[in-house]
């Protein structure tokens, strides 16, 4: 009987369930929204029981429109939005809270005090993370602060903590009866509290937060032979299959790129927008702005690093021309509205709807439409807005050449938006370099679904996933070089624009 290899891919706007074989094409797949919700500005939560229900909705409807069974699956790997907190009941699988978002800014009352207090260096040195509202661990200190139930529990030892993959993967494994507790090592790199040399938690940091210790997830491989847990017979699955394989959505579509030698890099086109480089087994520390992050750990040989620079707004622009300005109705119709027109109008949007990540690190910019002159039009909105998602890459791979002393020669992209191609040349023209799509775009599950495989022998190495690998499309730079350089000068100027919008007092 032929096996198949499968992948829950939770992001941040969505949940889907892909099937893969040994070619690592795609056999069968389903997707489904869950709701983004906003209580005040720059805050952003999720509802965690929503995005288990949606999961189990995803696994039945791929399994049952493809005609496969969970029977026939060897392994399944998960790959989710990172830095995303959920803190639950581990008796009854109850959060105490939403589950606060990687976006959501409020904790930035908690990040400059603890900068105030050690500085910035007591962190980077130890976790390769600035202090920043981003990351996880300040997130579950908030939750802490505002839930005392939770506070309660979590001094008993009856509260769990994880990011998103560590809430479906116990939920998978059994939730309350007998789930299984773990994060990767990618998704514990994330949260500000692991030691990313030890790949262990870091004690100092912990007393800092005043986090418990039992309230924190077990770190494990990105690729674990030692399997973690089995799905149950009443799961969506119906099938005990092994769980084995967790990787960040970002790290995982590094695998799923094959980015495995020091040097190669792909960028992510999703709701944000996320540039990373294999460094190799050295821990590169960044000393222009991008952090330092695990890339993956195949099993027990040693773990790769990254440098990575990380945008917050990307395609999530896109949902806010369509849902908050009504200019477009679908996604896709922003490239045949940026067509209309032959350049952006002279205007450059910059998309600090909570701050600005990598390579400025923000938390007080805010969102600004620069040069704006009664000349534009809804087209000219619509192409600033998709060169946007080019610029804030075009700073990431200005700071990462820097630091890594390394010119980037080309660049893989995959995610919902490089299916735009007017971007994808733009892409390619500001950063004078080849930009190249893969034929299966889908890397983020694609690496989840590889992990998980070479977990359990359905793929023998890495060799092997290289060999999976085909080009679909580049786009080559044909931009002169003074244009370039005017463009680029614009936009730094839009950015500046952005700073100190919220008061700091």
């Amino acid at each position: 009987m032929e096996k198949f290899i499968a992948a829950v891919d939770q992001g941040t706007t969505s949940t889907r369930f892909i099937l893969f074989d040994h070619r690592g094409e795609i056999v069968g797949a389903e997707q489904k929204e869950h709701r983004q919700i906003f209580p005040k500005s720059g805050w952003v939560e999720h509802d965690p029981v929503e995005i288990w229900s949606n999961t189990q909705h995803v696994i039945r409807t791929a399994l049952a429109r493809a005609g496969i069974k969970g029977s026939e699956l060897a392994a399944i790997g998960v790959t989710n939005q990172r830095e995303t907190t959920v803190v639950w009941d581990k008796h009854t699988g109850q959060p105490y809270f939403n589950a606060v978002v990687w976006q959501c800014t409020r904790t930035d009352e908690i990040c400059r005090d603890l900068i105030t207090h050690y500085g910035q260096e007591a962190f980077e040195s130890k976790t390769g993370l600035p202090v920043a509202t981003y990351f996880s661990g300040p997130k579950l200190r908030w939750i802490l602060d505002h839930v005392p139930e939770a506070e309660r529990a979590g001094r008993k030892g009856d509260a769990l903590f994880g990011t998103v993959d560590t809430w479906l993967v116990w939920w998978l494994t059994g939730g309350p009866q007998g789930g299984v507790h773990v994060t990767d090592v990618t998704n514990a790199s994330r949260t500000m509290l692991m030691d990313l040399d030890a790949l262990e938690w870091e004690e100092s940091i912990l007393r800092v937060l005043n986090i418990p210790r039992p309230m924190l997830p077990r770190i494990v491989a990105s690729s674990d032979k030692n399997i973690w847990g089995y799905t149950t017979k009443d799961g969506p699955l119906k099938h005990p299959v092994p769980v084995c394989a967790a990787l960040g959505d970002q790290q995982a579509a590094l695998v799923g790129q094959t980015c495995f030698e020091k040097g190669e890099a792909k960028n992510t086109y999703g709701t944000g927008c996320f540039l990373l480089m294999n460094t190799g087994s050295v821990r590169v520390r960044s000393r222009h702005g991008l952090i330092t992050t695990l890339g993956y750990r195949i099993d027990s040989q040693d773990p790769v690093y990254c440098l990575e620079g990380s945008v917050a707004v990307a395609g999530a622009l896109v949902q806010w021309l369509r849902d908050n300005l009504g200019i477009i109705t679908k996604a896709p119709e922003v490239e045949e509205l940026a067509r209309t027109v032959e350049d952006n109008g002279g205007i450059y949007f910059v998309p600090a709807f909570s701050g600005l990540f990598a390579p400025y690190w923000r938390a007080d910019a805010r969102g600004v439409i620069a040069g704006l002159t009664r000349f534009v039009n809804k087209g000219h909105m619509a192409r600033a807005v998709l060169e946007a998602s080019a610029f804030q890459t075009k700073d990431i791979v200005e700071s990462m050449n820097q630091d890594s002393g390394v010119a980037l020669r080309s660049l893989k992209v995959d995610g919902g938006m490089v299916t735009n191609e007017l971007l994808m040349q733009f892409q390619a023209d500001l950063l004078n370099v080849p930009v190249i799509r893969p034929k299966i775009t889908e890397t983020t599950a694609l690496g989840a679904a590889y992990a998980a495989g070479l977990a359990v022998g359905f793929w023998p190495d890495l060799e092997s996933l290289r060999r999976n690998w085909t080009m679909d499309r580049t786009w080559l730079p044909a931009m002169p070089q003074e244009e370039r350089g005017n463009k680029y000068g614009e936009w730094k100027k839009a950015v500046e624009r952005t700073f100190n919008w919220v008061d700091r007092h």
